[in-house]
């Protein structure tokens, strides 16, 4: 209670509020409170009325004014492609193999790549593009290509995928499920002979077996010494690198079953909302720049 010396009041009136014989005060509020909070009040009916504020059941009120936010972006992403539409140009129709020798380009190319395979490419070759061990997305970082680790290979398979059906010049090749052609001991001895090749522990018996089976069945993609073959896609089995694992389960598994990855034709030719051949370039000199690039 904010009385006087003596007890009274001043003439302020009581809230008739009463804790243990204490009677509150109805004082007034200070006078620069009051003129904020009605001005405050004043400025958000305003902003309601200019400015997108009410939640509707599908949209929400768009203001006297007409602003947004995704319209204020739109106009900077626009400003951006303009002021790069001459690198665009000349970065779709660079060629590739001699894009370091141009700085400027080259420099563009990497950090606009960088950004598309963030938004692309992670989901399967995860943010570091190491890939996913033995998931069939392979490691970008080290220097066994499947299919070329040149940056137009790489730009080639950006562009048109591996064993899709949108494009007619997608990578591809299918390795036979040989558990429909070869009985489980031939596939077995296989297994042993492909071990064997890769300098694990292996069953030497079964191996010599398995080399007359892997001559007839596995030597035209894998090469005799199983060294792969890039024109048909077909892996080295003579390394520590393997796309779906190299243990002797997984072995089984792929001779038994096969394997089919599919990976999409980026190339907005082959899919809507797909990348043109500035992207294109830009995620290939993206990729072979990460290191493992031939």
């Amino acid at each position: 209670r904010n009385d006087k010396e003596d007890g009274s009041t001043g003439g302020v009136g009581t809230t008739g509020h009463v804790w243990d014989g204490i009677e509150e005060l109805n004082n007034p509020l200070p006078r620069w409170w009051v003129w904020i909070f009605v001005a405050t009040t004043v400025w958000g009916i305003i902003y309601t009325i200019a400015y997108p504020a009410w939640p509707l059941l599908g949209t929400a009120t768009s203001g006297v004014l007409g602003w947004s936010s995704r319209s204020e972006v739109a106009a900077e992403i626009a400003a951006v492609e303009t002021a790069n539409a001459g690198l665009q140009v000349r970065l779709a129709g660079a060629d590739l193999a001699r894009l370091r020798n141009d700085t400027e380009l080259h420099s563009f190319a990497v950090n606009q790549g960088a950004a598309l395979f963030r938004a692309n490419c992670i989901q399967c070759h995860g943010a570091g593009a190491a890939g996913v061990q033995a998931s069939g997305f392979p490691n970008l970082l080290d220097d066994d290509w499947l299919w070329g680790g040149e940056v137009k290979d790489i730009a080639f398979t950006v562009a048109n995928g591996i064993r899709n059906q949108a494009s007619p010049d997608a990578r591809w090749t299918e390795m036979p499920a040989f558990g429909d052609i070869l009985a489980k001991d031939e596939i077995e001895a296989v297994v042993q002979r492909v071990l064997g090749l890769s300098g694990q522990e292996h069953d030497a018996a079964l191996a010599t077996t398995g080399t007359t089976i892997y001559a007839d069945n596995c030597a035209a993609c894998h090469g005799k010494a199983g060294e792969g073959m890039r024109e048909l896609g077909a892996p080295s089995l003579v390394d520590a690198i393997w796309l779906y694992g190299g243990d002797h389960a997984r072995l089984v598994e792929s001779v038994t079953k096969s394997r089919f990855g599919v990976m999409p034709a980026w190339s907005g030719k082959f899919l809507a909302g797909g990348l043109d051949q500035a992207e294109i370039n830009a995620v290939a000199a993206y990729v072979h720049g990460l290191g493992g690039g031939e």
